[in-house]
């Protein structure tokens, strides 16, 4: 987690500051990292409710590959203006979101369901990123850049998808 959370926000430019922010989620006071993964969450939701189970997994892996390579791409040029790991760039919430996700994608039972999965999906994948438990905390602290930002929300991203594929298959 950023250690700059009370440092000035210098200037920046703005397709950046969109796009790292994710459209100005990470610039909402209290939980922007929460705020953003939400937003991705809610994707996620608008995607199930119009895409066929094949369309909406290729679609989840086109978001996950899409944002972790714009994702190391923006975070590097707002670490230039921000500093290190700055707390206002979220764009690596919704990819460990959407991570999560993938647990549900080839799910088919009733709406309540979907959304119960998904979202269970999103508050596991955010109690991993902020415990940082089994390499995570390494990923965090060793990884630096955009691959580091990136990188360890993939991995809290990954232990909240088999949670929420073991809870699924166990319940569902």
């Amino acid at each position: 987690m950023s250690n700059n959370n009370t440092k000035t926000l210098g200037e920046a430019p703005w397709f950046h500051v969109l796009l790292s922010t994710c459209l100005g989620t990470g610039l909402i006071p209290g939980a922007p990292g929460t705020y953003a993964g939400f937003l991705g969450l809610v994707v996620w939701l608008g995607c199930w409710s119009v895409l066929s189970p094949t369309v909406l997994f290729l679609t989840t892996l086109g978001l996950i590959i899409g944002t972790t390579i714009v994702g190391i791409w923006t975070t590097n040029v707002m670490e230039r203006y921000w500093g290190e790991d700055p707390r206002a760039v979220v764009i690596d919430e919704p990819l460990g979101t959407w991570m999560a996700c993938l647990a549900v994608c080839f799910f088919e039972g009733p709406t309540w369901q979907v959304v119960a999965l998904s979202t269970l999906g999103f508050i596991l994948f955010r109690i991993f990123d902020i415990t940082k438990p089994l390499g995570c905390r390494w990923v965090d602290q060793h990884v630096h850049g955009g691959w580091g930002c990136m990188a360890d929300d993939l991995l809290a991203g990954f232990y909240a998808m088999i949670i929420t594929l073991a809870v699924r298959w166990s319940l569902f």
